[in-house]
Parts: C-alpha cells; structure tokens; sequence
C-alpha cells in the first residue's frame, strides 16, 4: 500500500509541476515563435507589414477570420520607444497590443479613434517622449502589434489598402 501511495503523490507531483510550467512557460514560447514567422521574410522588428486579402490558406499565425485584414509589428523596445500610427479608414479598424507573454494590454479602435490613432510604446517604468500624445507602458520589451481592418470583399479591400499605406510603426531611437 506505501508502494501505492507513493506511486500516487509522484504522479501527482509530476502532473502539478507540468501543468505549472506548461502555464508559465509556453505563452512566451508561443509568442517568440509567432514572432519569428512574422519576421521570417527578412523584414525588421519596429516595422509595419500588411498581410494580403485573407484567404483559405492564410495561416500566418493563427486561422484568420475572412471579412479582416491585418497588419502586424514586431516590435522592440531595447533602443527606444516606438510608435505605432494607424490611419483612419471608412469601416472598422483595430489596434491590439500583445506583450512577450501574450497577454493583450492595450486596444485602441475607430469607435473611440475615428481620427486614427498615434501610439507611443514605452518600456514599463520608462519615460515618454515629450511630445507623445498616446503613451502605453508594455510589460515586456518585445511583444506584437495587431491591426485588423473589416474588408469582407475586394472592393473594400482595396479602400483599406490604400488606407493603410498611412500606417507605420517605428523606433524613435535618434
């Protein structure tokens, strides 16, 4: 019955500890993963890239849905600050920002924003810069930028596209 007993309190402990690393751990393993695919293409970190129109074999990170378009930034905040500019366009847009973690920290979009939106992307405890109007404080120094767009076929698409070309997402490091 010891035996048993302590066959049981391994197992347990075994699961228990799994479970927390896999919690601790695998969000950020997740993220630096997604990370990298967004940046496979050679591009940079601080820098904007817009996807195409989503179709039945978009799959960069997760399954997308297929009324939106996205734009994503890596960022990074070693060097600098960064700020990240969305543009307004006629139908809805979003802005989410995504720490190391995953956890998504700030949203910004058209209903409050119908202007577009300037962003200034802070290190926690950091300083802003003067003459940032929208300052965010990120709980880690890399994470993702999400911008979703509503572009349900290829005529609003293409009015989003050109919207867009007014997005951008830069270090302001001199």
């Amino acid at each position: 019955m010891k035996a048993f007993l302590g066959f049981v309190l391994v197992l347990v402990l075994v699961a228990a500890g799994t479970h927390v690393a896999t919690v601790a751990f695998f969000p950020t393993f997740a993220m630096n993963k997604a990370m990298e695919r967004l940046t496979a293409d050679g591009g940079r970190v601080n820098m904007i890239r817009h996807g195409g129109r989503t179709t039945a074999e978009s799959r960069a990170v997760v399954r997308p849905a297929p009324d939106l378009t996205y734009s994503t930034c890596v960022f990074d905040l070693w060097r600098a600050p960064v700020q990240i500019r969305v543009s307004p366009s006629s139908s809805y847009w979003s802005l989410s920002l995504y720490s190391q973690s995953s956890d998504n920290f700030a949203v910004f979009n058209d209903r409050d924003y119908p202007e577009g939106v300037t962003v200034t992307l802070v290190r926690e405890g950091a300083a802003a810069p003067a003459n940032a109007e929208h300052v965010v404080h990120s709980p880690s120094r890399t994470g993702i930028a999400l911008v979703r767009r509503l572009a349900p076929d290829a005529a609003t698409f293409a009015a989003v596209d050109a919207a867009r070309q007014g997005d951008a997402c830069a270090s302001l490091a001199p």
